[in-house]
């Protein structure tokens, strides 16, 4: 499915966030700043959106991981017109066995990935695994609002307008579609910040973003 809408997947992203999406992303690289993080993981990397970003952060190295073959590919396009090639890499792979050994990163993140984990435990558990000690988690996901009106707007928004104009758009009907299907189903909240905690993420916390459209989680190993 993202192998289909890989072309059109920034621009959607982007259209149907309002261009917000780019400020939810920054939000995620002040987090990490006083970090300082010398190597970043950025899983369900998609296109590369973060990882690019998180080259703020004066990095030595970041690697993008994804599943889906055609985003990598335009995310190297994209990392090679911004000369940033010598930093940034990718690398094709799930987020249920990542590739690295213990203790290679001092920063994990993922945007709007999460929810597309198919066992979350067990992906939780291996960016515990990969992260150095003291090191943090950053995850970037939808989430449902909580106070009227703009969780009945939110709703129509998401069930109705989104899927249309994705299916008109993307040629893809089941794409966006999905995206409210799984929003709906992601463990949000408290709920999630429990996952973390069962992976073995001490000082675990959210942040709401745009009237809880999304959500900043964060934890530490």
């Amino acid at each position: 499915m993202f192998d289909n809408i890989a072309t059109n997947y920034d621009f959607l992203n982007h259209f149907f966030s309002f261009g917000i999406d780019h400020l939810w992303r920054r939000k995620v690289v002040k987090i990490l700043k006083p970090l300082k993080p010398v190597s970043i993981l950025d899983i369900a990397t998609g296109t590369g959106d973060l990882a690019i970003r998180e080259v703020k952060l004066n990095p030595e190295k970041i690697v993008g991981i994804d599943i889906s073959g055609n985003m990598l590919r335009i995310g190297e396009e994209k990392v090679l017109a911004a000369k940033l090639d010598n930093i940034i890499s990718f690398k094709q792979a799930d987020s249920a066995e990542i590739p690295f050994d213990e203790n290679t990163f001092e920063a994990v993140t993922v945007a709007f990935g999460v929810r597309n984990f198919e066992d979350l435990d067990k992906s939780l558990s291996e960016i515990f695994r990969v992260l150095k000690k003291n090191g943090q988690l950053a995850v970037l996901e939808f989430s449902m609002p909580e106070k009227f009106p703009f969780k009945q707007f939110y709703k129509i928004y998401l069930n109705k307008i989104i899927p249309l104009a994705g299916k008109i758009i993307s040629k893809d009907v089941s794409a966006y579609s999905y995206l409210s299907v799984s929003i709906g189903a992601f463990p949000s909240g408290e709920k999630f910040l429990d996952y973390m905690k069962k992976a073995g993420f001490i000082k675990t916390f959210q942040r709401r973003l745009t009237f809880g459209v999304a959500s900043v989680y964060v934890g530490t190993k």
